[in-house]
């Protein structure tokens, strides 16, 4: 018989077992997909020693600037945790795109109505639209794993994963709050547009400020709005009371709801700025209308068992694409403290 025959007589059985499945070809209830089982192979040995058939798995997501793709459950879980660091993800619009970047038509214009009589002309209302381009851009890291971690650890894909996601989610989400655009997504608060609601003093947050500042929003806005701070700032804004001496922040009672401000859900974003002069401790608004977050499809690493070899150590090299930008400054405030006391 022909060499490699029989290697692919186990593979046609394989599959038509699964074609027989009454799930359509899905993996049975608890079954590992070959895709996976493939990539944490990957991650333990490399590609020269796993099995033919789970290097086939690998080849499908072979990324063109070296390493493998992982398979879509595994960059899910990874994007998931980057939540802790990154909680503007929770909150702002995030979708997946497979094009460099992705251009979003803006109204920039209304139409306009106008009165007229009877027999008058009617004059010609037209709407303009502009365009928003939001580019993604490469976040790169490596981390280096013992080589007997990875040969005795019972969850390898979970020991590689917890270092990605630290490395990944501490520079997004300084991104996504402070970027500037460059090399980097517009961060909220760079971003121009958003208008900013004056404090009334440089170091002490005023309670009426924040109710001016809610109410400033168009309700539309104003009643899908989340409050981002820092805990430093949340701490001080726990305290603030109103004009009858009752407090504007409410602990949450039930496990899973979020501590209110005027009735509003706060989130805790540790790259907000503190309070200081000229700062802007405190943005409030809907950041599912006015942010977008992109990731680019699949998430590449490169196994590398050279570098750190005497070392006992595998380095791997992880990268993927992610923009992101304001689409939408309307629907959010700034508070702005005043630049001296």
């Amino acid at each position: 018989r022909l060499a490699g025959i029989p290697a692919l007589e186990q593979r046609l059985a394989t599959l038509e077992t699964r074609a027989n499945r009454p799930a359509g070809g899905n993996p049975a209830p608890g079954e590992v997909p070959l895709e996976r089982r493939a990539f944490t192979s990957f991650l333990r040995t490399g590609v020269e020693r796993m099995q033919p058939e789970e290097v086939r798995a690998l080849v499908i997501g072979d990324d063109t600037k070296g390493g493998y793709f992982a398979p879509p459950e595994v960059s899910a879980e990874i994007l998931k945790d980057i939540i802790e660091f990154s909680p503007i993800r929770s909150l702002a619009r995030v979708g997946s795109i497979t094009a460099p970047s992705i251009v979003i038509p803006k109204r920039t214009s209304v139409p306009t109505a106008y009165w007229v009589g009877e027999d008058e002309d009617r004059d010609e209302t037209t709407m303009s639209f502009g365009q928003i381009e939001i580019e993604t851009h490469e976040l790169a890291c490596f981390v280096d794993i013992s080589q007997r971690t990875l040969e005795d650890a019972t969850n390898v894909e979970g020991e590689v994963m917890t270092e990605l996601t630290a490395a990944f989610g501490r520079v997004e989400a300084s991104a996504l709050m402070l970027g500037n655009g460059v090399k980097k997504p517009m961060g909220l608060l760079a971003a121009p547009g958003v208008p900013g609601f004056a404090n009334g003093h440089a170091t002490t947050i005023q309670p009426d400020a924040l109710v001016k500042l809610l109410y400033s929003l168009p309700a539309e806005y104003r009643r899908t709005g989340t409050w981002v701070m820092n805990s430093t700032t949340l701490g001080v804004v726990s305290t603030l009371k109103d004009g009858q001496g009752n407090y504007l922040w409410r602990e949450a009672y039930a496990a899973g709801q979020p501590s209110t401000l005027l009735g509003r859900p706060v989130v805790d974003a540790v790259d907000m700025p503190d309070i200081a002069a000229d700062a802007f401790p405190i943005i409030y608004g809907d950041f599912g209308t006015a942010y977008r977050i992109y990731d680019r499809v699949g998430m590449s690493v490169l196994r590398d068992p050279y570098t750190r070899a005497t070392k006992g150590q595998i380095r791997f090299h992880a990268r993927r694409r992610v923009g992101g930008g304001m689409v939408q400054p309307a629907a959010l405030r700034k508070l702005k403290m005043a630049t001296s006391v």
